[in-house]
């Protein structure tokens, strides 16, 4: 968001600021206070400067990713919005009808697009119109309709898939990538953005936090053997500040080096994110309580842990499953 300034007018608040031309603008606040005047002060001019551009879609999803910037979401809609806008940017909210959204769905579909990505950029803009009614730039978000959205995949790697993984011929820092999230349970951005400085051989641990407020929540993972051993001998070849590098500079994206060592390795439907669930599998099937396992995924709530990883423990239920055992009830005369 541009710099705003909360100032004094009549008695009460103002907010001020220059628009493109160099002009100032000027309102004065309802607000009593300079807390209350900071955030009346932001909405009115997100209501100025979006009125001023029309109110529509794209005037809308830019301004809500200026309000959210640095945030991963914020990059996330610049590459949702470069499908969503050319079907939906010219409409003022008010405009768009339950049609609207089932047509562009069926056309995505048309394309190829699997659901849950139709899902995520139906859900931006759904996102970005309920943020600009509660900012009162639009009097009232319209209904955004969405394909229902896929249950999570349960797709993981087995022991003897590991290890074909591991021994498929790769780049070495793809290798480093693979050992790290598989070791760690990291999302691929977090394994990328790790630097040597978060490292800690001494005392035997990674940080995979930045300091930056990731929504996403990330962990601090000791280090086992098989990572010690990869991260020494990355260290030794390092020739910049982070742990996935290429030519010296920090890498933006493995998708294409991790495509090619899971085709070597003649494995089908493996993604980045497939090792992060590999790795909390393993760690629930050899009856790793679920508190440990959210702190390894850098989950908040445990729940999410359970709901996803329990059903893969070894003693999964038995004891509900024990207690229904009535062939064994004995017939009381």
């Amino acid at each position: 968001m541009p710099d705003i300034t909360i100032g004094r007018l009549r008695g009460g608040f103002c907010v001020y600021w220059h628009d493109e031309t160099g002009t100032r603008r000027r309102y004065q606040l309802e607000a009593r206070t300079r807390a209350e005047a900071e955030a009346e002060g932001r909405d009115r001019f997100l209501k100025e400067t979006t009125a001023n551009q029309g109110a529509t879609v794209a005037s809308l999803w830019e301004a809500y990713r200026d309000d959210r910037k640095g945030r991963t979401i914020a990059e996330s809609m610049r590459h949702t919005g470069k499908a969503v806008l050319p079907a939906f940017g010219h409409f003022r909210p008010e405009q768009i009808t339950t049609e609207d959204c089932r047509s562009q769905i069926e056309a995505w579909r048309a394309q190829g697009k699997h659901d849950g990505t139709i899902w995520t950029r139906m859900n931006h803009l759904r996102i970005v119109l309920n943020w600009a009614q509660k900012h009162h730039l639009i009097d009232r978000a319209p209904y955004i309709e969405r394909p229902p959205q896929p249950a999570p995949r349960d797709r993981h790697l087995t022991e003897t898939e590991i290890a074909a993984l591991l021994a498929a011929p790769c780049e070495p820092h793809i290798k480093t990538a693979i050992i790290l999230m598989l070791t760690t349970c990291a999302r691929v951005t977090a394994a990328l953005e790790l630097t040597w400085d978060r490292v800690d051989f001494d005392r035997g641990f990674v940080n995979l936090r930045t300091g930056e407020g990731h929504r996403k929540g990330r962990a601090i993972v000791p280090i086992n053997g098989l990572l010690r051993s990869t991260l020494e001998t990355a260290r030794a070849a390092a020739l910049s500040d982070y742990v996935i590098e290429w030519g010296g500079k920090p890498v933006k994206s493995i998708k294409r080096g991790f495509a090619r060592a899971v085709e070597n390795a003649e494995l089908k439907d493996v993604s980045p994110h497939v090792l992060r669930h590999t790795g909390a599998v393993h760690m629930a099937a050899a009856g790793v309580p679920m508190v440990k396992i959210a702190q390894m995924l850098g989950h908040t709530n445990t729940a999410t842990t359970e709901r996803t990883y329990a059903r893969f423990a070894p003693d999964h239920l038995k004891d509900a499953a024990q207690a229904l055992e009535f062939g064994t009830l004995k017939v009381v005369k």
